[in-house]
């Protein structure tokens, strides 16, 4: 027939008998087989209706491979003369339009009602025919929506038009709606347990019968409806949220909080927000408790954000506000809880960021700024962290290995990053290495080196170039001693019965002398005084030009004592043998010395001569007897010799109290190098020696600055200055600005004359 003309009829013909076939088909096997609805919206029959409407679209397409093999030669040349759909292709067409969107018969709605219901089935845990929908699912695939011709094969697929669409908006529903029943009925683990199951179940459900191109589509309207939509009510469940979790260490249920709300866009921000609420509130209860920080109101400033004219609330004795001080409910601090406290909160959520969250950097920085803003809140942070370290580097340490001592320091230096005044840190860390130093209290060099490493690494060289130079001066003098010993076994001038003497030579410019003391030195006993005179004589033969001024106020003696009833060896602070030695050596047993006896012959500062008497006289072994019931030291008091002195010992060592015990401030024990919390007082005069150093800081800082760049605007140099102090301190910009105007004073700078807002070097 094509090679006669009669392609036409040919084609028309195949079409129409196509056409008849399969509305017989649809009339006859399909429409009979339609489920029926059931009692309570269940649907009967679904399966079998899809079971014919397979074997009808597998008859079909049997049948039409076999006619498109018949007809092979119209395809080749009347097909493409006329433009027209092949064979194969026409009968795809018809078996779309005849049946599965047959005009005379609701077809088409019975087959996605049956394919939703047979997905809502599997939903609700029923078991269905999955190859049956499956082999239904890929005749719509078979079948394009494309209407006559050209086709470029690109077009959409029945399954795309008439289903996919119909689809996503039933699970839209289905999904809502389930996520309030699971609001309701679970706490946040569940809920999120079941949404992860839900979106494992669609996934195998694209694999198992449905085409993967709708797998991002399906996907998206699950976390759409069971996350995104309810990420902050799950994340803020009341004991079940994210904060119960991280209190018991959910570690688990937080990985799977972490990934599933990585899938929709606010969810991560929500979980940070909430992490860093949680540490904040966390390290303000042991501010709290064991900082001495009283509650903070809302609107305070945060450290490194204060004005200048907020000074008197920088240097708060508290740590808080003058208003919260007076309302005395504010605890004792302790400064090793609280760094413990604090280091206990570091390393939990350092599991919680490695374990849950999978080492996300967002998370760690959002952690370690919450710890920087909270721990720098309580303005004691730097000493209570260099009381920590002076606790464990002098017995803290004992019976560790290497390892865990490496892994201590470790962990004091991360929470060290966190410190923002470390200027203040230094100074403190200064005085406690002093007195571990002198009063020999280290327990290891290596570790005390290799604490000073690691702070070098974080700060540099400067910030540790005292520190090296401490360690230096006890290096060279044990060296001096030892040539010192080495000399008076060879002289034949020194002084018979010498007092055995050891000495340590400081630098000045190392060492924190206020600390320390200066020269007002006390009048030494003769015995003591000959072997000070000996040694004085020896280092100047050897270091001409140098001066040594003797300082008292650290340092001990061993005395052997003789009381009625046995002979004891004492080992006393040196103000404690000048006053023994000097003054009731010279006195006989049973006789009294007033306190102002005391003071005329040993010339002992009236506040470190209150602190010896109170150890000799109230402490736990008591060589004298004061005049007077009571701790404190009256300048009528009387002392005398307790000769009556028993101890099971033979060796005592009595300790100086220190500043704060006798105070009364409860801050720590006695002295021989224990340290303690700063009174009020101290503190106060620390702060203002630190604001008058920074001072100087700054003006050396913007000199350099000024001296590089010549002329400067007001804004960058106020920027450059606090980025480049930032390692030491965080100034304000008012103080800056200050501290540029006592230099523009001073004609260091100037302003320019053209534009006001700069500066000039002048110089």
């Amino acid at each position: 027939m094509v090679l006669y003309k009669h392609g036409d009829k040919l084609y028309a013909g195949v079409r129409g008998v196509i056409t008849d076939h399969l509305e017989g088909v649809s009339r006859d096997q399909v429409v009979p087989s339609f489920p029926q609805t059931a009692p309570g919206g269940g649907m009967t029959g679904t399966t079998e209706f899809l079971k014919v409407l397979r074997n009808v679209w597998e008859e079909h397409t049997t049948c039409i491979t076999m006619i498109r093999d018949i007809l092979m030669y119209m395809d080749k040349v009347y097909v493409k003369s006329k433009n027209v759909l092949p064979v194969e292709e026409l009968g795809l067409d018809l078996f779309r339009d005849v049946v599965t969107r047959s005009r005379t018969h609701p077809i088409q709605s019975h087959l996605i009602d049956a394919l939703l219901y047979h997905i809502r089935l599997e939903r609700d845990g029923e078991v269905i025919d999955r190859l049956t929908v499956k082999n239904v699912v890929a005749m719509m695939l078979g079948l394009t929506s494309a209407i006559g011709m050209p086709r470029t094969g690109t077009e959409p697929k029945v399954y795309e038009t008439d289903f996919e669409g119909r689809f996503l908006e039933t699970s839209k529903a289905f999904y809502r709606m389930e996520s309030q029943v699971f609001l309701r009925e679970c706490d946040a683990t569940e809920y999120l347990k079941k949404a992860e199951r839900r979106l494992l179940e669609e996934e195998q459900r694209i694999a198992n019968y449905l085409t993967p191109t709708t797998e991002h589509k399906i996907r998206h309207v699950v976390e759409e409806e069971l996350l995104e939509a309810h990420v902050k009510v799950v994340i803020e469940m009341e004991n079940s949220g994210m904060v119960t979790m991280m209190s018991h260490d959910k570690v688990e249920d937080l990985g799977r909080m972490y990934k599933l709300l990585s899938r929709v866009s606010s969810g991560h921000d929500e979980m940070r927000r909430i992490l860093r609420d949680h540490v904040e509130e966390l390290v303000r209860a042991v501010n709290e408790t064991f900082g001495g920080v009283g509650p903070i109101a809302s609107g305070t400033s945060i450290p490194g954000e204060v004005t200048q004219s907020d000074s008197s609330s920088r240097l708060s004795l508290n740590g808080a506000s003058t208003n919260d001080a007076a309302a005395g409910a504010i605890p004792q601090a302790s400064p090793l809880p609280w760094v413990e406290e604090i280091l206990r909160i570091k390393e939990k959520f350092d599991v919680l960021l490695s374990r849950s969250f999978d080492g996300d950097r967002a998370f760690e920085s959002e952690m370690n700024s919450a710890l920087e803003r909270s721990i720098n809140r309580n303005r004691k942070a730097p000493e209570f962290l260099s009381l920590f370290i002076d606790e464990n580097l002098k017995k803290g340490l004992k019976g560790k290995t290497e390892d865990e001592v490496e892994g201590l320091l470790d962990k004091t230096v991360t929470l060290f990053r966190f410190v923002e005044e470390k200027d203040i840190f230094e100074r403190y860390y200064k005085q406690h290495l002093a007195k571990r130093l002198l009063f020999g209290k280290s327990v290891s060099e290596d570790a005390e080196k290799s604490m000073i490493g690691k702070l070098k690494i974080e700060c540099g060289y400067q910030f540790t170039q005292k520190w090296e130079g401490m360690f230096n001066d006890m290096r060279t003098s044990s060296e001096l001693m030892g040539d010192y010993r080495t000399h008076l076994s060879n002289s034949v001038t020194a002084p018979k019965n010498i007092v055995d003497l050891g000495v340590n030579v400081l630098t000045t410019t190392f060492w924190p002398m206020n600390s320390i003391g200066t020269g007002d030195a006390a009048q030494f006993p003769p015995e003591a005084q000959a072997s000070i005179d000996h040694f004085q004589k020896y280092y100047h033969s050897r270091y001409s030009g140098r001066k040594l001024t003797w300082t008292s106020h650290f340092g001990s003696a061993d005395l052997k004592a003789t009381f009625d009833k046995s002979r004891k060896e004492i080992n006393v602070s040196t103000f404690g043998m000048i006053v023994l030695v000097g003054v009731f050596n010279k006195v006989s047993d049973d006789q009294g010395v007033t306190y102002e006896h005391i003071s005329d012959e040993t010339s002992i500062p009236d506040a470190d001569l209150k602190r010896t008497l109170q150890s000799l006289a109230l402490g736990k072994h008591k060589i004298l007897h004061k005049s007077t019931k009571g701790k404190d030291i009256l300048p009528t008091d009387v002392f005398k010799v307790n000769t009556a002195f028993t101890s099971p010992l033979h060796k005592i060592r009595i300790q100086q109290i220190s500043a704060t015990a006798a105070a009364g401030g409860g801050g720590g024990g006695g002295g021989g190098g224990a340290n303690a919390m700063e009174t009020d007082l101290e503190r106060t005069e620390t702060m203002e020696k630190i604001e008058e150093t920074r001072k100087h800081q700054l003006e050396a800082c913007i000199v350099r600055i000024m001296k590089a760049r010549k002329r400067m605007e007001h804004n960058l140099l106020v920027a450059e200055v606090i980025k480049q102090t930032a390692a030491r301190f965080t100034p304000s910009p008012p103080l800056v600005k200050k501290r540029i105007e006592g230099l523009i004073e001073r004609e260091y700078l100037e302003r320019d004359k053209t534009d006001r807002k700069k500066y000039n070097y002048l110089a």
